[in-house]
């Protein structure tokens, strides 16, 4: 079955016109192609997009919409589960927008709070420090 496709149709005419088979003057508003809007950039498209498309493709791809969209574990644990790793291995950067986006997966303040208190015994005072410094920047956001 043939499926018609607009696009095929104004290439195919824009190639007619190019090789001179048709008048200049022909339909060419058929043959006008207009490209889909383009959906908004990710974060990880805006961060690294430019630089490291691949990396910017799979941490949308793989680590967005396959591992966080997994329904072995709720997003809230993820999220919990995530921002420990991130205080334990001191991850600054990347604990802000985890800290919203657990606040988002219904971890409240808290509990975050205690998450990286609990931390601090196990991955390192300094570190903990750290983040509760993160933390308390980030739960000015609203």
């Amino acid at each position: 079955m043939t499926i018609w496709n607009p696009h095929k149709r104004a290439t195919g005419m824009l190639m007619l016109l190019a090789l001179g088979c048709l008048p200049a003057q022909a339909d060419t508003q058929a043959a006008t192609v207009t490209s889909p809007a383009k959906p908004p950039e990710t974060r990880a498209q805006q961060l690294m997009g430019d630089i490291a498309p691949k990396m910017a493709e799979l941490t949308d791809n793989v680590l967005y919409a396959d591992i966080w969209e997994r329904p072995q574990l709720s997003k809230r644990d993820r999220s919990l589960i995530t921002v420990s790793a991130l205080v334990a291995m001191n991850r600054p950067d990347q604990l802000r927008s985890h800290l919203l986006l657990a606040r988002k997966n219904g971890v409240t303040e808290t509990e975050l709070i205690e998450v990286i208190t609990q931390m601090a015994f196990y991955s390192g005072w300094p570190n903990a420090v750290t983040a509760i410094g993160v933390a308390k920047e980030v739960f000015r956001t609203p």
